[in-house]
């Protein structure tokens, strides 16, 4: 059984900085950073919650196991001006097309590469895709394993972003899909 609980809430102003730099020329290392996309394209409307789900663990047989593992995250609905929306996920995928791969330090000194790619999704809309970052880091045996979805409906992005863990139990389409369904239930579309 899935069940979800919201954090909290923000509505009217981004719920990030806006930033002066457009995706189109923003840092490799804010891919994927919590927010990046209100910062770097700033909505005229955003609504954000944090979610948490509790997913049965699938064990070694492929069935449920005992105990839950946690999904933790973000979900946020921006609205842009008309074609805005368009023109923001073309630019999220010139940003990662220019961002491939690249090398950080972190706050604890600890250095890391990470790779950037794109995939696709389930949920439904006029566009969609999912990024995923892999952050290997000195001395850290598992990788850190990000995604961050994206459905544009119109001139509304839905974006699902699920925190990096090194062994995630469910991707971003299990919160997607069904954001992104209600969406479209609720605009008649």
């Amino acid at each position: 059984m899935n069940t979800a609980k919201i954090e909290a809430t923000t509505t009217g102003a981004p719920h990030a900085p806006a930033s002066t730099v457009p995706i189109a020329s923003m840092p490799c290392s804010e891919i994927g950073v919590e927010s990046f996309l209100t910062r770097h394209a700033p909505p005229l409307e955003d609504v954000a919650v944090g979610v948490e789900m509790e997913l049965p663990e699938i064990t070694g047989d492929g069935t449920g196991g005992d105990a839950p593992e946690g999904w933790f995250g973000q979900e946020s609905l921006d609205r842009y001006a008309p074609g805005g929306a368009a023109a923001v996920m073309s630019a999220l995928r010139d940003a990662v097309a220019r961002c491939p791969s690249y090398k950080d330090t972190f706050v604890s000194g600890t250095s890391g590469e990470t790779t950037v790619s794109l995939a696709t999704t389930d949920a439904p809309g006029d566009e969609g895709l999912v990024v995923r970052t892999k952050t290997t880091m000195d001395g850290v045996a598992d990788p850190f394993l990000g995604e961050t979805g994206f459905v544009r409906q119109g001139d509304v992005i839905i974006m699902v972003q699920k925190t990096a863990a090194q062994k995630p139990p469910a991707g971003v389409d299990a919160v997607l899909v069904p954001a992104a369904a209600a969406y479209r239930a609720a605009a008649g579309g």
